[in-house]
């Protein structure tokens, strides 16, 4: 079914993202119709973290020099405790996050990568999961932390590791359908 088909997304991710936390929501997306594209800091290939290893690589399709955000419908950030960390390093990155939620497009996040939200700024007074271990970082950044599968917030869909990405990918595809939201402009 491409319930998608009219939908453009942009997955952000570099060295060290959780294998599957990439691939689940890619896939998952492709099923339904989108067009996706993986956008990171440098050209070529991006490494996957999996069981604690290194893990397959994914070919980059843009560079955050690149990517304007107004050519998506909405983001996925996947997680793994490197990826996030190198890619809050990059303005350019930060840059392009902070974009999809001045327009109320459709996020998702998962694991560590709501890391890439505190450093966006983005989370004041909303409602959101992740690992377990991010959660002050969550809290410090003005959000509620909710320990559940799935949390949703106008347009913001998280949840906290591997294990929920069957809840998530049905939820991220969800608010893609239901497109902009209003409450999420700033």
């Amino acid at each position: 079914m491409d319930i998608l088909k009219e939908k453009k997304v942009a997955i952000i991710a570099t060295h060290g993202f959780e294998e599957s936390e990439l691939t689940s929501p890619m896939n998952a997306l492709k099923e339904k119709g989108a067009t996706v594209h993986i956008i990171s800091t440098e050209k070529g290939n991006i490494k996957s973290w999996k069981d604690g290893n290194w893990g397959k690589e994914i070919d980059v399709d843009m560079t955050t020099a690149e990517a304007d955000q107004g050519d998506y419908d909405a983001l996925v950030i996947p997680g793994g405790v490197i990826n996030p960390d190198l890619l809050r390093r990059d303005e350019k990155a930060v840059n392009f996050v902070k974009a999809f939620f001045a327009d109320g497009k459709p996020v998702s996040a998962i694991c560590h990568g709501p890391q890439m939200l505190v450093e966006a700024d983005v989370l004041k007074g909303r409602k959101i999961t992740s690992f377990y271990s991010v959660r002050k970082d969550m809290e410090n950044a003005g959000a509620t932390w909710l320990d559940e599968e799935v949390v949703t917030d106008a347009g913001l869909v998280t949840s906290r590791t591997p294990a929920d990405l069957d809840a998530f990918n049905a939820k991220m595809v969800e608010e893609i359908l239901e497109g902009v939201h209003e409450e999420q402009t700033a």
